[in-house]
């Protein structure tokens, strides 16, 4: 594998991002805007954390943290670098955050419809507990 290094976002990295995820990512989140990724960014300066390989941006996860929950969201690797332990490695960074902050359970938010985001959480360990519904409500209108 190249050279693969794990950082944390900046406020400069905003757009690169947001155009990574609308070619990696499947499908789109009302906060997927400059002002929603800066509110992330300035409010939890760790959790949105980036793979790079050879200095290009190949893959994302935000590691989210309330206090009491680990949240994990946005895991996106760039289908030309997919299969190559990039998602692993971010997962991998995201787990450790979790542990630091004294984290003990982490959730993920997966598509139900993404299929190859289902088999890769379940390769790493998650799986759906069916005894769960997601419950949305959308606060913007």
């Amino acid at each position: 594998m190249s050279d693969l290094h794990i950082r944390h976002a900046t406020l400069p990295d905003i757009d690169a991002v947001l155009r990574f995820w609308r070619e990696a990512a499947e499908g789109t989140s009302i906060s997927d805007d400059r002002d929603g990724v800066a509110r992330l960014v300035t409010r939890d300066p760790e959790a949105l954390l980036l793979a790079e390989c050879d200095g290009v941006l190949a893959g994302t996860v935000i590691a989210g943290f309330d206090g009491w929950r680990c949240h994990l969201y946005r895991l996106a690797v760039h289908p030309d670098r997919r299969r190559q332990g990039i998602g692993g490695a971010l997962l991998t960074a995201a787990e450790e955050r979790f542990r630091a902050l004294g984290g003990r359970r982490g959730d993920a938010m997966v598509l139900d419809r993404n299929e190859p985001a289902r088999h890769a959480w379940r390769a790493a360990g998650y799986a759906p507990e069916p005894q769960w519904s997601r419950w949305v409500r959308r606060l913007d209108g």
